[in-house]
């Protein structure tokens, strides 16, 4: 008798319930768009189709669809699946009738070996006893096979359920699918409907008031020739010529201020001028930097002298260190916009202070910029990376620091070089020292133990990235500063 396999219920249900043919489409996204009951569609060229050629396009593809929505394929491919099922259940009951028969038979023959058994002596005893054990074994390899037969008979009845519950379940999703196409094609249908009764009045009245629109682009093309003769190209590049001029005597004249300011400030030293050897130059300004000079030549030079940076208010106050601005060159950052810089010289035990002369002022349009920015979710600024925990780094690839509300992260193309969430122990503020570049340097630590001196494109995108961070910073409850800074150990 031949067997059945155990491979063969896998087998069944992978061919009884093939899926849904892919070219049915259950979208309206083959309709038109509308706008204002118009057909918003293209032909192939590019141009705009008459609404006969939508609307029998439309009805074409709408026929085909509806066409495609049969179910007598897949119920057919599932009424053979089920017919299978019921042809091996009826194998399995004429397995189940031989079986009973096989023990029959198992059992009438072994009660006759016995009998003979009895009956028999010496040699053919032997062979009878023989013949007996062997009856045995195979009515123990019977019910062994009638074992996997019932194993078998189960997994064939689950396929058989299986297959008429993924039938069942399948008609009725095709039959809503069904039902849901029809819905859209009769909406399809009005739409069309609509919008060709729409575009017929819109015909009409566009003969009726063609002729006053001409009048109208007439009038409005006479009025922009007149407004255009009066702007004449001359004019408009002598008022450029004039406000460059402008411009440029206001830029001498804030020189000539800042001199004079100098030159009252010493006259006011009285007998300390002889002692006035070095001065700060620059614009005390965001986005610039400013520079300590020797301004008598009894000065000593400045290698061999110690400076120290300060930040107090204008009104006075206790003077707040800059933690790491020892050198000549201070960049001013936004923690020092409104307040006034002091820089200390000590030279062979004497010491000098330098102070600006105003406040330090804000770049203009800075805080219009930062404010756009904060509305993003991420920002990404250019930089270079100049050193890395204070050595120089040695590569000038260009890698981007995003500056996101949760963390800020340090990446060149896909490789991640560093990334922190906003902590107590990270710190951003300007480079405090440096050469002429000062103003476009910033300093990062993500974490303890990593530190970055990076180099962005411009003056306004490094502080533009330092307020930034700072602002999100502060939405976190941490207040990120520099090192040493009193708004970090305040935190």
């Amino acid at each position: 008798m031949t067997r059945v396999g155990r491979d063969f219920s896998y087998t069944m249900q992978s061919l009884a319930v093939p899926p849904v043919s892919v070219d049915v489409v259950f979208s309206s996204a083959r309709f038109p768009n509308y706008i204002n009951d118009q057909i918003a569609s293209l032909n192939e060229d590019g141009k705009l189709g008459s609404v006969k050629e939508v609307i029998a396009r439309e009805t074409a593809q709408l026929l085909e669809q509806q066409k495609r929505l049969s179910v007598r394929d897949l119920a057919s491919k599932f009424e053979r699946g089920l017919a299978a099922a019921a042809k091996l259940s009826d194998e399995a009951k004429l397995r189940d009738v031989a079986c009973l028969e096989k023990h029959v038979l198992l059992k009438k023959l072994r009660d006759a070996l016995e009998s003979l058994r009895g009956r028999v002596v010496g040699k053919n005893k032997d062979d009878v006893e023989v013949a007996i054990s062997m009856v045995e074994a195979l009515a123990v390899q019977l019910t062994q096979r009638e074992g996997e037969l019932i194993q078998e008979k189960a997994e064939v009845k689950k396929l058989a359920s299986f297959l008429q519950q993924a039938s069942e379940d399948a008609k009725k999703l095709v039959d809503e699918e069904r039902a849901f196409a029809r819905t859209e094609i009769e909406n399809a249908r009005a739409a069309v409907q609509r919008v060709e009764e729409a575009l017929q009045e819109r015909e009409r009245t566009s003969q009726a008031s063609g002729t006053q629109d001409m009048e109208a682009l007439m009038k409005e093309v006479q009025e922009a020739r007149r407004i255009k003769m009066l702007h004449q190209p001359s004019k408009v590049m002598d008022m450029e010529h004039e406000l460059q001029a402008l411009r440029i005597q206001l830029a001498e004249k804030s020189k000539r201020s800042i001199e004079l300011q100098k030159e009252l400030a010493i006259s006011r030293r009285g007998d300390e001028s002889a002692s006035y050897l070095f001065e700060i130059n620059g614009t005390t300004a965001l986005g610039s930097y400013l520079l300590i000079q020797p301004c008598s030549e009894r000065a000593p030079e400045l290698s061999r002298c110690s400076i120290q940076w300060y930040r107090m208010t204008p009104k006075g106050g206790n003077r707040d260190i800059i933690s790491g601005a020892t050198k000549s060159i201070y960049a001013p950052e936004p923690s020092d916009v409104g307040r006034i810089l002091q820089a200390d010289v000590v030279s062979d035990g004497q010491s000098i202070t330098l102070t600006t002369s105003d406040p330090i002022d804000p770049a203009a349009g800075l805080g219009n910029y930062v404010e756009a920015l904060v509305r993003r979710h991420d920002t990404e600024f250019n930089v270079v990376i100049i050193q890395m925990n204070g050595e120089d780094h040695p590569s000038e690839s260009i890698h981007v620091l995003h500056v996101g509300k949760m963390r800020m992260k340090l990446c060149k193309g896909k490789t991640t070089v560093a990334k922190e969430y906003y902590s107590s122990s990270m710190q951003l503020c300007g480079v405090r020292g440096g050469g002429d570049a000062a103003a476009q340097a910033s300093f990062w630590q993500p974490k303890t133990g990593l530190s970055f001196v990076l180099g962005f494109e411009s003056e306004r995108e490094r502080n533009a990235a330092i307020m930034l961070a700072r602002r999100f910073a502060f939405d976190c409850n941490i207040m990120l500063g520099g090192p040493d800074d009193r708004a970090a150990q305040k935190h």
